[in-house]
């Protein structure tokens, strides 16, 4: 399930998760009549989350697949909960080192 947060930096101030983007627009949208009076604000931020609440964005491509298979997995227990378990960073740390091996190997032998 795909989580989502918006983000106004003049007021420093950030949404609950939402989980469809139709929630986040009516975040947004109603943040900026209440505090603003309906102007946006430089530099807001709406955009989607990994369960740890860091922004896709914002990470490198490696920490946003990690993020994104172990969001996967965690989701197969618990879909609405933020927090990776345990088992699915370390299943995504495996995942992304079977692959990276296997790829070391095929083009070693290619070579």
């Amino acid at each position: 399930m795909r989580r989502y947060r918006y983000r106004c930096t003049i007021c420093r101030t950030t949404s609950p998760v939402v989980h469809q983007l139709d929630d986040l627009a009516a975040e947004g949208q109603t943040h900026r009549q209440a505090v603003h009076g309906g102007h946006t604000p430089d530099d807001e931020i709406a955009g989607q989350i990994d369960r740890l609440g860091r922004w896709y964005a914002a990470l490198s491509p490696l920490i946003a697949l990690h993020a994104r298979i172990a969001d996967g997995l965690s989701d197969l227990r618990d879909d609405k909960a933020m927090g990776h378990y345990w088992w699915a960073t370390a299943g995504a740390t495996l995942i992304l080192g079977g692959s990276a091996g296997l790829i070391l190997l095929v083009v070693s032998t290619a070579l």
